[in-house]
């Protein structure tokens, strides 16, 4: 119980420091891509209000012309102009938003590129240029994106910017976030273990030594609650039947009976149940042998029984335990259904799973009930189990006995339709 609560709690803090972990990559992708469309839209927004008289069909070609250094201008393969047009190296705040490159593009008026021109007319292609022209176009949109590209809309043509270099950088931060993320998450994750295993540590040792405590007082209860019932005979012999005997020969079978199951627990505590050889066995038959003989206890308490178990069916597991858990069970429908209610045994075959499902007409169990109703000790109705003598250990002892052949047991109980155990063990 106690790894169990450990190792749900380590659980729990590592799926919150991934979810923060992913989150906090997740707002680093956002802020990037939105980084990189605002530098665009303000990019772009420079270059159309400088740069966009030149991209109208009617302007006659731009004439070759030199710079400041006495480069020339010119026309390359009939694909731009190498270099920077001045209209666009005008636009000198487009280059503080680190884009790798921009090109306009001049259409015709079918929507064919008419001409373009680049800072890197070695970068593209007129193919690539008329695809990105004819996308856009398709978009009907003034601006938009087409992949790393973004474009906007002039009055004779294109302006688009090329930020495939923005995306791999900030490609690489995000990668290097994830990993410092990753790191930062196993290096925490470590820290929490340890540290939620040095909190539970004290509440594990005080588990131990009352389990230690229920193993060893149970061993001391059974000699003399054996001496009680033995010398109860005795005095029954001399005296007779006596009222008084009766209720003493009662109480020890009751307290013998609660001594047995703490010894049940504590024998699986202490790893008896890691111990249980499992093994192939029928099933049926298992179920078959507990349930005839129970049949004659039902009907004395005048209620009926429904058993629905078909031959042939095997399971692997303990079949003393499976026995055990079907009395239990069985008691537990018994003790609980209403006045001449119904009982209902069945088992079934789904695959490799096998389903024993108890059902009870009478009383439901709420649903805050339902939460605790497998834990030591603990009873819906106090004063009804007193009546029944009932313990609160038969559905702990059951579920314990389902762990181990790791299976599931659940409840399944409302009202004006009565409870249902459903067991699913491994075949």
């Amino acid at each position: 119980m106690i790894k169990k609560l450990r190792r749900r709690m380590t659980l729990m803090v590592i799926a919150v420091l991934i979810l923060v972990s992913a989150g906090i990559v997740l707002a680093i992708h956002l802020a990037n891509e939105r980084n990189i469309a605002v530098q665009a839209e303000d990019t772009l927004a420079v270059l159309t209000e400088k740069g966009g008289a030149n991209t109208r069909k009617d302007n006659p070609p731009a004439r070759p012309e030199e710079d400041d250094d006495g480069n020339r201008f010119g026309r390359k393969n009939g694909r731009g102009l190498r270099g920077q047009p001045p209209e666009i190296r005008s636009g000198g705040d487009a280059a503080a938003a680190g884009l790798i490159s921009y090109y306009a593009i001049t259409l015709n008026e079918d929507g064919s590129v008419s001409s373009w021109t680049s800072d890197r007319t070695d970068l593209y292609t007129d193919g690539q240029v008329a695809a990105i022209a004819e996308s856009a176009l398709a978009d009907g949109k003034e601006s938009g994106r087409i992949g790393t590209q973004f474009y906007r809309k002039t009055a004779g043509g294109l302006v688009v910017l090329d930020a495939r270099l923005d995306y791999l950088s900030a490609s690489n931060v995000l990668r290097s976030a994830a990993l410092i993320a990753a790191a930062s998450c196993a290096l925490l994750s470590l820290l929490a273990w340890l540290l939620i295993r040095r909190m539970v540590q004290p509440v594990e040792d005080a588990f131990n030594r009352q389990k230690q405590f229920v193993s060893d007082a149970s061993h001391e209860l059974k000699t003399p609650l054996a001496v009680i019932s033995a010398n109860a005979e005795v005095l029954e012999q001399d005296i007779g039947e006596n009222e008084y005997l009766g209720y003493i020969r009662s109480e020890v079978r009751r307290t013998d009976a609660l001594v047995n199951n703490l010894l049940t627990l504590a024998r699986m505590d202490k790893g008896g149940a890691a111990e249980t050889v499992l093994k192939s066995f029928d099933l049926s038959r298992a179920l078959l042998d507990v349930v005839l003989p129970f049949e004659s206890t039902v009907y004395e308490a005048g209620k009926t029984m429904d058993t629905d178990i078909p031959e042939g069916i095997s399971c692997t597991g303990s079949e003393e335990m499976i026995k055990q858990l079907a009395v239990i069970l069985l008691s537990n429908a018994l003790k609980y259904s209403d006045e001449g209610g119904r009982i209902e045994v069945s088992l079934k075959a789904r695959g490799k799973q096998r389903e024993i499902r108890v059902f009870n007409t009478g009383s439901a169990i709420s649903p805050e009930d339902q939460e605790h109703i497998f834990d030591r000790f603990w009873r819906a109705d106090p004063a009804h189990g007193r009546e029944t003598g009932g313990h609160g250990l038969g559905l702990a002892i059951a579920r314990t006995i389902v762990e181990t052949h790791r299976g599931k047991i659940a409840v399944d109980s409302r009202e004006g339709f009565g409870t249902a155990f459903t067991v699913t063990l491994n075949a």
